[in-house]
């Protein structure tokens, strides 16, 4: 029974998530004039990360540039750091949301973005139950 409900938790953040980057993606879009947009027209190469506390261990992670998500799911472990994603010239954003299963209720759990090799922006989360999300303009 607490199996059931732990996987209707994650199963709930894990369509918070989704919902979220959907929103990300409308809201990116939602400007077509990128004459005026920091980073326009240049590419920048992504970097997404996320940091549990110990005993803490990484399920899911969805993360993308504009719109474009990629989930890598069945993962295990505090850590975890996506490959190298390069953006192409006038992306809008990048954004990344992970779920994570912590030992108690005084769990964290940290995302970041790495951007041309410097942490541009970070979430976090705390509890048993993590979901922490975060995104990026470039």
């Amino acid at each position: 029974m607490k199996k059931m409900r732990m996987n209707q938790l994650l199963r709930g953040a894990f369509v918070a998530v989704i919902a979220a980057l959907l929103i990300g993606l409308t809201a990116s879009c939602s400007n077509d004039d990128d004459d005026n947009v920091n980073g326009a027209g240049k590419s920048h190469k992504v970097v997404f990360k996320a940091i549990a506390s110990s005993g803490s261990n990484i399920d899911v992670a969805v993360y993308g540039i504009d719109g474009n998500p990629t989930t890598a799911s069945s993962l295990s472990g505090s850590t975890w750091s996506s490959p190298e994603v390069t953006s192409e010239s006038g992306a809008y954003s990048a954004n990344v949301a992970v779920n994570a299963i912590g030992p108690d209720a005084s769990a964290t759990l940290k995302v970041q973005i790495w951007v041309d090799g410097e942490l541009k922006k970070e979430g976090t989360s705390s509890g048993q139950y993590l979901s922490a999300s975060t995104s990026y303009t470039f």
